[in-house]
C-alpha cells in the first residue's frame, strides 16, 4: 500500500461484518450495518502537541479496534475501500 497518513491519523480497513445470526438466518448486504471494527493497515508519526513534542500514537499497525459508526473519511486504495481517521476517534483497541 502506498498511504502515509499525516501526524495523528490511522488508516483502517474495516472487518467483514458476520452475514448469518446466531440462529442461522442470513442477513442480506443491504439490511446489514456498516461494522465498526477494524483493522490498523498504518500510523502516523503522532500528535504534535501545543509544546512542539510528538506524542506517539497508542495503536500500532495490526491493532483490532472499535470506532463510530461514523468516524473517518472513507478513500478507494488499490481498489480497497479504507478508512482515515485520527486516533482520538478510536473508542478501543480489541484485546484477545
Amino acid at each position: 500500500m502506498n498511504l502515509r497518513p499525516l501526524h495523528d491519523r490511522v488508516i483502517v480497513k474495516r472487518l467483514d461484518q458476520e452475514t448469518k445470526t446466531a440462529s442461522g438466518l442470513i442477513i442480506p448486504d443491504a439490511a446489514a450495518e456498516k461494522p465498526d471494527q477494524g483493522e490498523i493497515l498504518a500510523v502516523g508519526n503522532g500528535k504534535v502537541q501545543e509544546n512542539g513534542q510528538l506524542r506517539a500514537l497508542e495503536v500500532q499497525v495490526g491493532d483490532r479496534v472499535l470506532f463510530g459508526k461514523y468516524s473517518g473519511q472513507t478513500v478507494k486504495v488499490d481498489g480497497q475501500e479504507l478508512l482515515v481517521m485520527r486516533e482520538e476517534d478510536i473508542m478501543a483497541v480489541l484485546v484477545k
